[in-house]
């Protein structure tokens, strides 16, 4: 028989592997616990004041009948995270009728005024496991379909929805109507949420707007993957994004364009923690006072150089000291603040 020690069922906790119940002996000390959660609460650890569990799924490998069964299969894939007691999870672009055996129905019989029969599920998912879920369905409203991302609180109540504002050729044909130009920012308890849906990839000017709202995380249900598309979109705007797809892999991306952690062969679903105090500065300008910082700060400020790019994140690891307030007490901006007090030079200086 396997022996099962602490540090394999910390390790499984980990990798969302041990599914819904669990009764196991870690060194000789019998537990038993009738919940993922209450579970994973017993290996409760310090986390950083503005630490995000972020979660997020792929679609791949499921099937259903009906979309009331696929809602079915995508509660139970999203159950597989409780453990990790995700912040927020996001599921693909309009999943309900993905994958759905049979011609689909039309968009009027698959779309709903939220929160309606297809969001209410995981509404009470959310109030149930208190976190945000961003559930990508099509919605109507005065008589108009939109492909939507409906984004409920861990109340289980409507925070509001983003409608994808290029829909494609193939989706117009179909009833569907592009969302307003202007990309809604959601404010939720942990930071500033942007959405973009899909074909939405390609107008980058959308995103360019999140930026500049403030959206720390743009998450981006889709039909597809996107690859190092998401990965540039992430290091040029200075946010992170969180993919969810139907096929390949869904990621997480971090603010300089690296993957934190992808889906693929072995997990359908990734659940991993980001962290909202961070910054972008330039280095060439800068560097010097980087220099302090790590000087004054050590391990408290993690420094991550991209030296070809001249660019670095500060990112705090203590709950002692923020990255605003480095930033303050060192006189250095972010890139977004750089680029938007740059740009009013430059625009002022042009030949009118």
């Amino acid at each position: 028989m396997h022996r099962i020690t602490r540090r394999t069922v910390i390790a499984q906790l980990a990798a969302g592997a041990l599914g819904r119940t669990l009764v196991c002996t870690l060194g000789g000390f019998a537990h038993c616990s009738s919940s993922p959660r209450a579970f994973a609460e017993d290996f409760a650890v310090s986390r950083l004041p503005r630490e995000v569990w972020v979660g997020t799924v792929c679609q791949h490998g499921l099937q259903a009948d009906t979309s009331e069964e696929m809602l079915d299969l995508m509660l139970d894939r999203m159950e597989h995270m409780i453990p990790q007691r995700p912040d927020i999870i996001c599921l693909p672009e309009m999943f309900h009728v993905a994958y759905v055996r049979g011609p689909r129905k039309p968009i009027s019989e698959t779309s709903e005024v939220p929160i309606g029969r297809f969001s209410q599920p995981f509404a009470e998912f959310a109030k149930q496991h208190r976190c945000y879920v961003v559930c990508p369905i099509s919605t109507v409203e005065n008589g108009r379909y939109y492909n939507s991302a409906v984004v409920i609180d861990r109340d289980g109540r409507l925070v509001g929805e983003y409608r994808k504002i290029n829909p494609t050729v193939n989706e117009l044909d179909k009833g569907i109507a592009p969302g307003p130009v202007d990309p809604p920012v959601f404010e939720l308890d942990f930071g500033k949420i942007g959405i973009q849906i899909c074909y939405d990839i390609n107008w980058h000017e959308n995103w360019r707007r999140l930026s500049e709202k403030g959206a720390e995380i743009v998450f981006w249900p889709s039909a597809f993957a996107g690859g190092r598309m998401l990965n540039a979109l992430a290091w040029i705007n200075k946010y992170y994004i969180v993919s969810s797809t139907r096929i390949q892999a869904s990621k997480i991306v971090d603010v300089l364009g690296d993957e934190i952690a992808t889906t693929g062969r072995f997990a359908t679903w990734i659940c991993q923690p980001i962290n909202l105090d961070v910054a972008v500065v330039q280095t060439h300008r800068n560097i010097a006072k980087l220099d302090e910082v790590a000087k004054k700060y050590g391990r408290a400020i993690n420094i991550k150089v991209q030296h070809v790019e001249a660019w670095a994140r500060l990112e705090s690891r203590s709950s002692e000291v923020t990255v605003t307030d480095v930033l303050k007490e060192f006189g250095l901006e972010t890139a977004r603040q750089m680029f938007a007090r740059e740009t009013k030079l430059q625009d002022a200086a042009r030949a009118k």
